[in-house]
């Protein structure tokens, strides 16, 4: 591939690496395992035909939510069948302190934490749809091809993770620490 196609490529790819980031993290729980999973998405596209291959694509975006969701989803799956832990203790204490910035940017962090302890408990597949369709918007069409079901069960998947969510029951260890973390992300979430 010439110097100009792999600039090309990459141009367009790094148009999108910030959205693609944000999905992999509210995936996998990491920032290094989301960048990870935004490189395999750069290798698996500059493998499937370079620049001319990025040109033919309509809808790259599209393509690229695609790749990187169904890289996670082969993380997720191997974290589970090793039985790995993603996080080393769970979401930090939450306050009532007035609300300034330092304390609102814990909340943040807490938030995140929380909804992560959360999506835990999911399936990778609902985890995906969840997250691509309440998170991000992307159409259940579109969410639909990345899980590799119809739109209709790409719908299901999403409306049990919503259940679970909703309804998701925490460890009895430190259960009132939880909850208050769960009810400090629905109302940041609303």
């Amino acid at each position: 591939m010439a110097s100009g196609d792999d600039d090309f490529l990459a141009g367009r790819f790094e148009a999108h690496r910030g959205r693609l980031r944000a999905v992999a993290h509210r995936m996998l729980g990491s920032a290094a395992e989301a960048d990870d999973a935004v490189q395999e998405t750069w290798v698996r596209l500059s493998r499937s035909g370079g620049a001319a291959a990025g040109r033919e694509i309509d809808n790259l975006a599209g393509r690229l939510t695609t790749v990187v969701g169904r890289v996670c989803l082969d993380m997720l799956r191997a974290r589970r069948s090793r039985a790995e832990e993603p996080w080393e203790s769970g979401p930090p204490a939450l306050s009532s302190e007035a609300a300034d910035p330092a304390h609102d940017a814990l909340l943040a962090d807490s938030v995140g934490v929380a909804l992560l302890v959360v999506l835990d408990t999911l399936t990778p597949a609902e985890r995906l749809a969840f997250v691509l369709h309440d998170l991000f918007g992307v159409p259940y069409e579109e969410v639909a091809a990345v899980v590799d079901r119809t739109p209709e069960a790409a719908r299901q998947l999403a409306s049990r993770a919503r259940r679970r969510v909703r309804g998701a029951r925490e460890p009895d260890a430190d259960l009132a620490r939880q909850r208050k973390a769960v009810d400090d992300f629905l109302a940041a979430a609303r």
